[in-house]
């Protein structure tokens, strides 16, 4: 018998039981479409959560914790393949609050080596680096930050008269002139029991960029590092108050891990957030692993409606199985014209459960964002790049291959019966 003769075979059959196959096929196309949708979950957060990190400008950075380092040790890291600088940031862990006529604002602060900085940071927002240790650098949002008390009630009040699915609009508080080219005083207060402060006036002279989350709220300090005798002086330098650390940027993130690996081989204590994006694949590999195993039950669950199928069909053809094998069919195109049917119930099953599933992701997308922030009041969800749903073909690989290979196996004991048959028998049957 031909190949085309073979598959003409099975669609004829296939025709006469257009019901129970199509409930078969329905079976086969829930359980395989409950497999990629409860597995593209575990994708899903896994992207959202990569994304986040990748997102963010620490992917480059490998943090150097030796504070004993010596010169010779960060000009040998300097030296290194891929290294564009290495970083040193000091704080001063003092409250610091930064004031402009009446207004003020609680603020952090940081001091680099200018040229080093701006080597990394590249073009500001606005304005220029310092130049000296009597100029300062502002975050995107500390004009903004910079409040009197009047402002401050009206905040409140607004925050608390806010009505359901609204927010407050802060953008219309602070100061809203220009804040380059303005004289700023900072104030340094040690909380301890010697209670020192030290006052300095700062110009401002450049504003950092905007954050790259809308959540984010930058009102941060940068002072040249040339500022730092000035503190010095004032306050007892120690760990507890004036901390280092050094921070190594790589120029592609693709170079970080082959650096960081090297940096400890010769000893040194650093540390990327890239090994935690490592420590995450593991357990979404983990967590996925356990999404497929419980979507296969379902698989599973719908290889006893294929296996009740063929079992039927079998029963049903037994005078045409005998003469089959009088006119010479061997059992083994016998066993393949049934495994045929079933392969045909689980291709087509798995077929339209890709189709469903990339329909039923596309939608929970769309979706879920809406409904949570229906239910939190909280618009991060929608303006953020959550993904709750994804498929990638390797997804779509490994369901089709299970189900097509349930759907094989449960056929295959049916057709096993079928070359098993007697001629005579099945000869003498009534039609």
């Amino acid at each position: 018998m031909l190949f085309k003769d073979q598959i003409a075979f099975v669609r004829q059959h296939i025709r006469k039981n257009k019901m129970r196959v199509f409930m078969t096929v329905l079976a086969a196309t829930i359980g395989c479409a409950f497999l990629i949708v409860l597995a593209s979950v575990g994708f899903g957060i896994q992207q959202t959560m990569n994304n986040e990190i990748l997102q963010d400008e620490q992917v480059t950075r490998i943090q150097f914790y030796d504070q004993n380092a010596t010169t010779e040790d960060l000009d040998k890291i300097k030296q290194q393949d891929h290294v564009k600088a290495v970083l040193k940031h000091t704080t001063v862990h003092y409250d610091v609050t930064a004031s402009l006529k009446d207004r003020d604002v609680y603020t952090t602060n940081s001091f680099y080596d200018m040229k080093d900085y701006q080597a990394v940071k590249g073009k500001l927002f606005a304005g220029t680096y310092p130049k000296n240790d009597k100029e300062v650098i502002v975050g995107y949002h500390f004009a903004q930050g910079l409040l009197n008390e009047k402002e401050r009630n009206a905040i409140s009040d607004a925050e608390l008269n806010v009505k359901e699915g609204e927010q407050v609009d802060y953008s219309k508080y602070g100061y809203q002139g220009d804040i380059i080219g303005q004289t700023i005083s900072v104030a340094f207060k040690d909380q301890g029991e010697e209670g020192q402060t030290l006052t300095e006036t700062f110009k401002v002279v450049g504003v950092t960029d905007k954050p790259s989350y809308d959540w984010q709220r930058d009102t941060s300090l940068i002072f040249s590092d040339q500022a730092l005798p000035m503190i010095e002086k004032t306050f007892t330098k120690t760990e507890d108050n004036i901390s280092a650390e050094y921070v190594i940027h790589v120029d592609h993130m693709e170079n970080v891990m082959p650096l960081l690996k090297k940096l400890k081989d010769d000893g040194y204590h650093v540390y990327s957030v890239l090994e935690q994006m490592d420590q995450i694949n593991m357990f979404f590999f983990v967590f996925k692993a356990g999404l497929i195993f419980v979507g296969t039950i379902a698989v599973l669950i719908s290889s006893i409606g294929i296996f009740n199928t063929m079992t039927m069909a079998v029963t049903e053809r037994t005078r045409e199985i005998g003469v089959l094998k009088a006119i010479g069919a061997s059992p083994k195109l016998i066993q393949r014209l049934f495994l045929m049917e079933s392969a045909f119930i689980g291709i087509l099953g798995t077929v339209l459960a890709v189709i469903l599933s990339y329909i039923i992701s596309i939608i929970v997308n769309i979706t879920m964002p809406l409904i949570l922030q229906a239910a939190t009041n909280e618009d991060t969800f929608t303006k953020q790049a959550f993904v709750f749903s994804v498929i990638p073909w390797q997804l779509v690989v490994i369901a089709a291959t299970i189900s097509i290979g349930v759907a094989m196996i449960s056929g295959w004991r049916p057709a096993r019966k079928a070359t098993k048959i007697d001629v005579i028998q099945a000869l003498r049957q009534e039609l």
